[in-house]
């Protein structure tokens, strides 16, 4: 039996403005592909499929048009759990149809089970969120835990303040579910659990929403299930195994690269292999990436124009860094666009020759010409007037208390100015 591991779809997502949709298209084509070339015989998405709770509906179009692809009209069944970024009820809202097409959507923690008729295949439900499928001659049975927050479990783990104390609780929790999977776990089978959760120890990456307020949301690796063959993770971003893990837990990570800290890392899914529950092993399969992110560093507008004009046909995200003794002019950010379109941002690194001693130190200046020349800096331009304005509103605590404006308001609204 081949399974296929993959996680941390993120559909709809952007970066810094711009739709990742095109890309992502491309990635369900080549994983539609990796599952013929390697003859897999089931799909597991481990969470995150979504990047938001709401979903444009161009991405739920394309969810559900690639799993029905992949799941070949129900001869290889597809199980996806929900992750943190996704709106559980949303995830399972089309099981009655998907199960037809043997896909098991899961989104609560707690789930109720399902026996029956799954596509081509007949599904059996031994409790525990264990479920039992043959395939070809061989049983696999998985166990499914979608992102276990304490709000999707219903339970209140922990009435203490102490953070290790509630570090502890619900890790000692979710060790209870997974001790109620090995339980159901059978040696003559292929035993996969899957889940969304963060397991410590685990290297995180810009791209990633915390699960974890003050390392909360952190399962220890001894409570994770101890008589699977494989643990299926998602919500880390970069492919790894977890340390300290007494079997194999491995992150498939995420298969595009979505943010400038993923620029190193190479993008895989992972391919369990078994015959009758041993001799079980794994490996990548790795992805390509269409559209790299890079940054790009040059020094002076010269230079930046020369490079844009250059690589103006490749198809590649660019932050753009430029040595420069001056701020760029919005003349000069239009020239650099419109040779590259795909420049996720332009940042001017201004350097100076001014060596004086008697230069303003930051006491000197005051908070609104350091956040006016921080903005300069960032921006390439001066902040407006009405920015500023209502900069020393915040700062002289002139708020509108007849209007109730909250402190958060204030600082929408000053990140409203922002992009205006």
């Amino acid at each position: 039996m081949r399974v296929l591991h993959t996680s941390d779809w993120h559909l709809g997502k952007h970066l810094e403005g711009f739709s990742r949709l095109d890309e992502q298209k491309m990635f369900l084509n080549e994983l539609d592909e990796i599952c013929e070339n390697e003859n897999i015989d089931v799909v597991i998405i481990a969470g995150d499929v979504y990047d938001t709770s709401n979903p444009p509906a161009q991405a739920e179009k394309l969810y559900y048009e690639s799993l029905k692809r992949i799941s070949k009209n129900g001869s290889r069944p597809v199980f996806a759990i929900a992750g943190n970024h996704d709106n559980p009820d949303r995830i399972q809202a089309a099981w009655p149809l998907a199960s037809e097409q043997a896909i098991l959507l899961a989104g609560h923690p707690k789930m109720e089970g399902y026996e029956g008729a799954f596509g081509a295949y007949n599904l059996k439900w031994l409790g525990d969120n264990v479920y039992a499928i043959s395939i070809k001659g061989e049983e696999l049975r998985i166990g499914l835990l979608p992102y276990p927050s304490e709000r999707r479990l219903g339970e209140v783990l922990s009435d203490s303040d102490d953070e290790v104390l509630r570090q502890a609780s619900y890790s000692e929790r979710l060790h209870h579910i997974f001790k109620g999977m090995d339980e159901k776990f059978d040696d003559s089978a292929l035993n996969i659990a899957v889940s969304h959760i963060f397991v410590m120890g685990g290297q995180t990456s810009e791209s990633e929403r915390p699960i974890q307020i003050g390392g909360t949301l952190v399962v220890d690796p001894s409570h994770l299930p101890q008589k699977a063959d494989y643990i299926a993770l998602g919500h880390l971003h970069r492919a790894q195994k977890v340390k300290h893990s007494l079997v194999p837990a491995i992150y498939s990570g995420s298969p595009i690269k979505y943010s400038r800290s993923e620029i190193p890392h190479a993008k895989s899914v992972h391919v369990i292999e078994s015959e009758h529950g041993f001799d079980v092993s794994y490996r990548e399969v790795f992805l390509s990436q269409p559209k790299p992110i890079e940054v790009w560093k040059c020094n002076g507008m010269g230079e930046a124009l020369e490079k844009c004009e250059q690589h103006k046909d490749r198809d590649v995200w660019v932050y753009l860094e430029i040595l420069t003794d001056q701020v760029l002019s919005q003349s000069d950010i239009k020239a650099l666009k419109e040779l590259k379109p795909d420049l996720l941002s332009i940042m001017p690194i201004i350097q100076t020759n001014d060596t004086s001693e008697e230069r303003e130190g930051p006491e000197e200046k005051g908070f609104e010409n350091l956040f006016a020349e921080y903005y300069e800096h960032i921006r390439g331009v001066k902040p407006n007037d009405g920015l500023q304005t209502l900069l020393g509103s915040i700062l002289n605590d002139e708020v509108d208390h007849e209007t109730d404006q909250t402190e958060d308001q204030w600082i929408e609204q000053l990140y409203r100015n922002t992009d205006n």
